[in-house]
């Protein structure tokens, strides 16, 4: 797992970064992890960064 890093400002979310879910929940994807490139540690679901 990468280490977590405070965020300078809040990322903008472009087409492609999230969806919703079947609970109405957004869910971000794999594209929008690998931008942002670091692990928040919150367990998200397409987290790149997750130990395997």
């Amino acid at each position: 797992m990468h280490p977590k890093k405070k965020p300078e400002k809040p990322q903008t979310l472009l087409p492609g970064d999230y969806y919703f879910n079947e609970k109405g929940l957004m869910v971000f994807t794999e594209k929008y992890h690998l931008r942002r490139g670091y692990c928040c540690g919150s367990g998200c679901r397409h987290c790149p960064y997750r130990e395997k």
